[in-house]
């Protein structure tokens, strides 16, 4: 078995590429729920809905979030009513049905984990989809204003409503104390053959799945097994703000802070070919390098990706 640890595009894009050469039922997709809002009175997922809709081949492929040949009617009236102070976070007509069911479930006492593999089923996707909780964990950004002061925020106002243009002072994760892992997170873990960190943001993507509920310390123990996939490429994101939060929060925006971050909970570390001068200093970060083509362009690119990570984690790194 496999579990992968996920969220947002860059997650979706892998787990794309594991399907393709794995058994998606032998998958298990532990999602983070830190970026979860509550807009319009509904509640959005947006990592577990871009996770679900990119395996069920339904993702729109030129925002990477949403579904494909969507219309906006719905947010278009709302932007109408409130004169455009309204509808800044852009919900799709037919998205609007999976957030009106996952909010109308919830408020009948389902749990999230219930509720997901609901979607999933609707979907037909064949990956198990676990959010990392069923409890509610919020990631919070202190942005920085324009008069020098800090400001906290819900994570989708810093991402969405003022697109990610603002620095970041701090990440905190509101409560995350409590929080427990989902059913079946931490014994999948336990279980698993290989455990894949899909290139995602480390701080806001990758840091709440793994600081939840013990799931951290359940990776770290099968740390000899865990590769990660370094979202940065030549010091770099190629898709969202990581590359500059990180530099913002004083780590270093490089495949070698990405290891230091990771180097607690994967042996492995695949970087791109354009990093391969930084091999050494990875290595001396604590992970094991290894180069290789990590831009997935398309899911030959995707695939190509996977059967490296699944090949590396197959052959587990010395424990430092």
């Amino acid at each position: 078995m496999i579990v992968a640890l996920a969220g947002g595009v860059g997650a979706a894009r892998m787990l794309r590429g594991l399907v393709a050469v794995t058994d998606p039922a032998d998958i298990t997709a532990v999602v983070n729920t830190g970026d979860d809002t509550i807009m319009h009175g509904l509640y959005v997922s947006p990592d577990l809905d871009t996770v679900t809709y990119t395996l069920a081949g339904v993702i729109n492929p030129e925002t990477g979030w949403g579904l494909t040949g969507e219309t906006w009617a719905a947010m278009d009236e709302v932007r109408a009513y409130s004169g455009g102070r309204l509808g800044w976070f852009n919900l799709g007509d037919r998205d609007l049905g999976t957030h009106l069911f996952r909010t109308s479930r919830l408020a009948e006492g389902a749990t999230l984990s219930e509720v997901t593999a609901e979607i999933s089923a609707r979907w037909g996707v064949a990956v198990r989809i676990l959010p990392m909780s069923d409890d509610r964990v919020e990631t919070r950004v202190v942005v920085v204003e324009e008069d020098g002061t800090g400001r906290e925020v819900g994570f989708q106002e810093y991402f969405v409503g003022r697109r990610h243009q603002v620095p970041v002072q701090a990440v905190h994760l509101s409560g995350v104390e409590v929080a427990e892992a989902a059913n079946g997170v931490v014994g999948a873990i336990g279980a698993a053959d290989r455990i894949v960190i899909c290139p995602s943001n480390p701080i806001v993507s990758i840091g709440p799945v793994l600081a939840t509920g013990g799931i951290g310390a359940a990776v770290a123990a099968r740390r000899e097994r865990a590769v990660a996939v370094s979202p940065i490429i030549a010091g770099k994101a190629l898709k969202g703000p990581a590359d500059r939060m990180l530099a913002e929060l004083g780590h270093e925006a490089s495949v070698v802070g990405v290891a230091r971050l990771w180097a607690p909970y994967a042996a492995t570390l695949v970087i791109d070919e354009a990093d391969a001068p930084l091999a050494d200093a990875v290595a001396a970060a604590g992970m094991r390098p290894l180069v290789a083509p990590t831009v997935m362009t398309g899911p030959a690119e995707a695939t190509a990706l996977a059967r490296v990570v699944l090949d590396a984690a197959a052959d587990p790194a010395p424990a430092r």
